[in-house]
């Protein structure tokens, strides 16, 4: 069976005692629940990572990086590689997220190769990826959706699989005014499911957890998570409420 998760990535928000807050709260909103089969992974920036390990380490948090270079160590100023993190006890990297892809260029060439990096220290990795606007308003949004995962996971091995969680986000339905139904989150997931299944054995694409990241809150979270091929959310803005958070996780 594969997992529930619901992943919170906090971007470039919350500087050091805010994040230490956020997790006190986060902590204190989940207490008590039933999370059997369920996930819950939060990402900080990269200078409170170290602090937001310790304070989750033991709660049923996990916590993720938001990005990391490719080379194992070199000139490479302002960048972190993936022993960095494993070394500060880091098990999960995002990788691919419309924001890197936008404004730092990040190809799907590049990302294969950050997808290597990552697999060889052994973490695990939310891979991201999806359209824009006019890829949708074209009818072009399952090519480029293909594309993206074809270029960035499938030179992998089956085993490696076990180390992938998928992350779809309809780019054109954050913060654009624009807003995905829950039916067309489904179309995708399936249609990604469905597209592992082709290139891999059916095991694997059954196995992959597949979230959905388009402006996830708690007022449409249970809608979303009900379909069949939705297995929860990468979380943006309503991840920096705790309580916004918890609400999300309890309907998963």
């Amino acid at each position: 069976m594969r997992s529930k998760i619901v992943a919170g990535n906090w971007k470039m928000n919350n500087a050091r005692d805010e994040s230490k807050a956020l997790i006190k709260e986060i902590k204190k909103s989940i207490k008590g629940l039933e999370l059997e089969n369920t996930r819950v992974i939060v990402a900080p920036t990269f200078v409170n990572l170290s602090s937001v390990v310790k304070r989750t380490k033991k709660s049923v948090i996990e916590v993720a990086a938001q990005n990391m270079h490719q080379a194992e160590k070199g000139a490479f100023t302002g960048e972190i590689s993936a022993e960095m993190l494993t070394a500060i006890k880091v098990k999960t990297i995002i990788l691919g997220h419309s924001e890197r892809r936008e404004y730092f260029g990040e190809t799907d060439e590049l990302l294969a190769q950050k997808v290597d990096a990552a697999l060889k220290h052994s973490l695990e990795i939310i891979f991201c990826f999806g359209e824009v606007l006019e890829d949708r308003k074209n009818n072009n949004h399952f090519e480029v959706v293909k594309t993206q995962i074809k270029k960035g996971l499938f030179h992998l091995n089956s085993e490696d699989w076990k180390h992938i969680v998928l992350a779809y986000e309809p780019v054109w339905a954050i913060g654009t005014g624009e807003t995905a139904t829950p039916e067309q989150a489904q179309e995708m997931h399936a249609f990604i499911r469905e597209l592992v299944a082709e290139r891999y054995l059916s095991d694997v694409a059954e196995e992959v957890s597949i979230l959905y990241g388009g402006s996830v809150k708690p007022a449409n979270a249970q809608e979303i998570f009900s379909k069949e091929d939705v297995d929860g959310g990468l979380i943006g803005g309503a991840a920096l409420n705790a309580d916004d958070f918890a609400a999300i996780i309890k309907v998963i």
